[in-house]
Order: C-alpha cells, then sequence, then structure tokens
C-alpha cells in the first residue's frame, strides 16, 4: 500500500482542521528553492533583462514622437506583424514596450512556472522521492503548496525587477506590466497543478500544459490578426491576451488583473480539491497500455514510440510558423521602411543583402534557434528514460547502451531536420516566393543545431546529473541570437554561438567550411557522449 501523510503520520490526526495537510510546507518550500537556486534566478534574471532592455532599443529605432507615431499607424494596417507581437495601444517608450515584449515577457513566465510546478509535484512522485518523504511528517498538500509558492517567489521577484526597472517610463505602467506578467505565470503554475493531477508522466504533464500554452498564443494572434484594438473574442479567450488587454502605459486596466487572478485562485482550487482525493503516485488519467508483444522489435521502434507525439507537435508548430512568417514578410520589410536602426537590426540578424533576403534569414534564423530547444529536449529523454528505472529493463536484454540511445538520437537529430524541412514548407507557402533557397536556408541551420544536441550528449554521457544543463546552453544560445542584435552586442560575442559561423542565406553567399566544420564539431561532442554512456554506471 502506498504511504501517504494520512496514513504514515498518525500524529496529525491531533491537530485541527486541515492544518495536517499542510505540515511541513516551510521545509519543503526551503528545499525546492534550494533545489532551484540556478533554475530561478537564471529564468527570472534572462525575462527581466529582455523586458529592461527594450526602452533604450525603442528608443535608438523610433527615437522622435513623429517615428513612434508612425509606427502607430502602420501596425493598424499589418495584420500580420499583429499576429506576431500584438496591438500598439499609445507611442510612448513604455507602451511601445510592453507591445514589444509583453506578451513573450508573459509566455517565458508561464514556462518556468509550470517546470517548477511540476518538477516538485509529479516529477517527485514520479521519481518516488515523493512517497519517501509522504512517510514523514508531511501533509497530503504540502507538496503541491511548497511547488506552487516556489512558482510564487520567481513570479514576485520578476514583477519587482520589472515594475522597478521600468518605473521612469510610467509610475502606473511599471507595476501593472509586472503584475501583468507574473500573473500570467501563476495562471500556468496552477494549471499545470492540475494537469499534474490528471497525468501520470511529468513529461506529459509539461508537454501538456505548454500546448495550452500554444494554444493561447495562436488564439490571440488569430484574434489580433482580426482587430487593431485586441478586442476580439479570440483574444479575450487567451490569458496572453488579458496581459496584453492589460494596456500597461497606456491607460491601464487594473480590472483585468482581477480577471487573471480570478482564473488563477480558481484552477487552485481545483489542484487542491483533485490532490486530496488522489492516492501518491496515481492519477485521473492513467497510462495507455502498450502495444502488443512483438510489435516493437528494436530500441529505434521503442524510441520513436516514445517520441512521435513530440515530434508530430514540433512538425505541426513550424509548419504553422514558416507560414505565418512567410505570410509577413513583405509587411514587415514596410513596416521597416527608410528606418536605419530597424534595418540595422534586421541585417545583423539576417546579412547584408535586400531587406527582404535579409528579413527571410533573420526569421529563418529565429526557427533555428527554437529547433535547439526541440534537440535538446529529445537528447534529454535519455536521461528521463534512465532515471526513471525504464532503461533498466531494456538494457537487461539483448540491447546494447549505445543500440539504446542511437534509437533516441537519430529521432532528436532526424527530428530536427523533419521541422525545419517543414518550416522551410511553410515558409515558401506563406510567402509564395521559390521553394529552393528557402529550404537552403533552412537546412543550413542543421549543423548548429546539431552543434547544440551533441552538448546535450555530452552533458548526459559524462555528467549524467547535470544533464539538465543542456536547457541552459539551449537558451543561452536562444537569448544570444534574439537580444543580440538588438542590443548592438559586439560581432566577437555573437560568434560564441553556433550561429554566429552559419551563411546568412538566402541572399548571402554559402559557405560550406564552417558548416563542415559545425558538423565535426557536432560528431565529436556526441561521440564523445556516447564514449561516456557506454563506460559509467546508470543513474
Amino acid at each position: 500500500m502506498t504511504a501517504t501523510a494520512d496514513t504514515a503520520a498518525p500524529a496529525f490526526a491531533a491537530r485541527p482542521g486541515g492544518s495536517r495537510h499542510l505540515a511541513g510546507t516551510g521545509t519543503l518550500l526551503r528545499f525546492a528553492l534550494r533545489r532551484d537556486r540556478v533554475l530561478i534566478p537564471v529564468w527570472v534574471a534572462v525575462n527581466a533583462l529582455m523586458v529592461l532592455s527594450m526602452p533604450g532599443t525603442i528608443k535608438g529605432l523610433y527615437g522622435t514622437a513623429a517615428e513612434r507615431a508612425d509606427l502607430m499607424r502602420q501596425m493598424e494596417t499589418n495584420a500580420s506583424l499583429r499576429a506576431l507581437v500584438g496591438p500598439v495601444f499609445d507611442d510612448s517608450l513604455g507602451a511601445l514596450t510592453a507591445w514589444r515584449v509583453g506578451l513573450y515577457a508573459g509566455a517565458l513566465a508561464a514556462v518556468m512556472s509550470l517546470l517548477i510546478v511540476v518538477r516538485h509535484t509529479r516529477d517527485e512522485e514520479e521519481s518516488g522521492r515523493q512517497e519517501v518523504v509522504a512517510s514523514g511528517m508531511v501533509g497530503r498538500r504540502a507538496p503541491l503548496t511548497s511547488a506552487l509558492l516556489a512558482a510564487a517567489v520567481a513570479n514576485a521577484v520578476l514583477a519587482l525587477l520589472i515594475a522597478a526597472g521600468l518605473a521612469g517610463q510610467g509610475a502606473a505602467g511599471a507595476p501593472a506590466l509586472g503584475l501583468g506578467v507574473a500573473g500570467v505565470g501563476m495562471l500556468f503554475a496552477t494549471m499545470a497543478a492540475i494537469v499534474a493531477q490528471l497525468t501520470e508522466s511529468a513529461r506529459l504533464a509539461r508537454g501538456l500544459t505548454a500546448a495550452v500554452l500554444g494554444g493561447a498564443f495562436v488564439l490571440r494572434a488569430a484574434g489580433d490578426s482580426a482587430t487593431d484594438a485586441g478586442s476580439s473574442v479570440l483574444t479575450w479567450v487567451s490569458p496572453l491576451g488579458w496581459l496584453e488587454n492589460l494596456r500597461a502605459f497606456a491607460g491601464e486596466r487594473w480590472w483585468v488583473l482581477l480577471l487573471i487572478a480570478g482564473a488563477t485562485v480558481a484552477q487552485g482550487v481545483v489542484a487542491y480539491a483533485l490532490a486530496g482525493r488522489r492516492d501518491l503516485g496515481m492519477s485521473f488519467l492513467p497510462t495507455r497500455p502498450g502495444p502488443a508483444a512483438g510489435r516493437l522489435r528494436t530500441a529505434g521502434a521503442l524510441a520513436w514510440r516514445l517520441q512521435r507525439g513530440s515530434v508530430l507537435g514540433w512538425s505541426i508548430g513550424f509548419f504553422a510558423a514558416g507560414v505565418v512568417y512567410g505570410g509577413m514578410t513583405e509587411g514587415a520589410a514596410d513596416l521597416v521602411g527608410d528606418n536605419e536602426q530597424a534595418r540595422g537590426i534586421i541585417e545583423r540578424m539576417g546579412g547584408q543583402a535586400g531587406l527582404t533576403d535579409a528579413f527571410v534569414s533573420a526569421m529563418i534564423g529565429m526557427l533555428g534557434l527554437i529547433a535547439a530547444l526541440y534537440v535538446v529536449a529529445s537528447v534529454l529523454r535519455l536521461s528521463g528514460e534512465e532515471t526513471s528505472g525504464r532503461a533498466e529493463p531494456v538494457l537487461a536484454g539483448a540491447v546494447g547502451r549505445l543500440r539504446w540511445a542511437a534509437g533516441h538520437l537519430v529521432i532528436a537529430f532526424g527530428g530536427a531536420a523533419l521541422i525545419m524541412l517543414l518550416a522551410g514548407l511553410g515558409f515558401a507557402a506563406g510567402y509564395g516566393q521559390d521553394l529552393g533557397p528557402i529550404l537552403g536556408a533552412c537546412l543550413v541551420q542543421l549543423p548548429a543545431v546539431w552543434v547544440i544536441g551533441g552538448a546535450a550528449v555530452l552533458l548526459h554521457g559524462l555528467l549524467p546529473r547535470a544533464a539538465v544543463a543542456g536547457w541552459a546552453v539551449a537558451g543561452a544560445v536562444l537569448l544570444l541570437g534574439w537580444v543580440g542584435p538588438a542590443l548592438d552586442v559586439p560581432q566577437t560575442v555573437l560568434d560564441v554561438s553556433p550561429y554566429g559561423h552559419l551563411p546568412k542565406l538566402p541572399g548571402g553567399e554559402m559557405s560550406w567550411s564552417p558548416v563542415l566544420v559545425l558538423v565535426l564539431i557536432a560528431g565529436a561532442l556526441v561521440a564523445a557522449g556516447l564514449a561516456g554512456l557506454r563506460r559509467r554506471d546508470l543513474t
């Protein structure tokens, strides 16, 4: 019988009310913050840096009131760009900052929060550690409470940094934006808490919550493309649309914060109710049984079955993103117009070719950066299988470690090629131009993507307990490629990223030397990681 707080700690029975269910919350919270002493500061710092650096960038791009007013007029007629970043409500630096990065800051806060909550709830149950903890003086709802409090601490610090850093742009707008971003983070924290009760797998809990976040972005994008004031029904259905309609620095709608808070509290109540009705380690949606015997004859077939849902989801997402980016290409060129600063940023990201080619190259480069997240997630599936104990029965049979790992790595590296190929097809469909140059520009991103994947393989093979640092590598590269050109970071710093050495296609000159070097580096990293995996003990 599974040990729970109600059966393993009779001393709780003497405590009045429901306090026994929260016993040990403070200790678990301190433990969670200690475990996340690197994860939380990095996420908060990256998000805050992105927001706080934007006023200076906006001022450099649109330094005069006339330029900012012209930007507002152009956004009113550019549905594609509204779908990407939302409508503009005012031409002040604060309002333009909220317009440019508010949605993405909210999305990053949501991702941070869902990772924290799932890590300290379903991950702990899946690994068996929660059963050991529950056998002591720990209440039934203490783990969930401590996880939500850890997410609340992270979001509170983020809100304070944003409010303090943007205070000079507006006394009311700065706390409104900070609270809005933190509120979206907590909304998805409680959503992740619900999903963690419904599923048996931490990976599935993270995936489903992230899928809801992706759906919220799509709904908001569809609504904003239809109207220029954030008034679409689709926009109001999305939590990211609520953040947008908070209108920080543009006549704040404080009541929207009450909407976010109400939804957060309602989801928290549901999560607590489910936690009180569920046995430890169980779920309300049990995992489906596997296929009949004999259908999975190889380690590669098993890897494909485990990761096919992820590959499908990423494929659909990249194709859709390609269509959207392709459709906004002409409109983006009109938006930049004669603005030399904006032109300079696009050219730093996409090369010195014509503006349209530079924009296409920049957008494809962004998809290449995001593909690094896929390859890291797919590679680290090896770590998940190993630490959960599922790899051990497989390796106990006639399956070597290299064969087992190779199945997952084929999915990781081959899947990266597939999603970039589909992104190219979507981009060409949305842009309506020749397919060949677009596909070439997408596929040339693969060597850099594979280098990031190789780094994850190396960490898993040599330092399995530090394999999660693969996310830090991908995040650092993503931040450097996204924010670096806008902040005018020196080229020597940008060249730290493998993406800084890729040819700028389409429009630029193809150079095979850096491509081949990156492929060799990726191969060396994978080989070293597999050598380490072969020699070390399983974790």
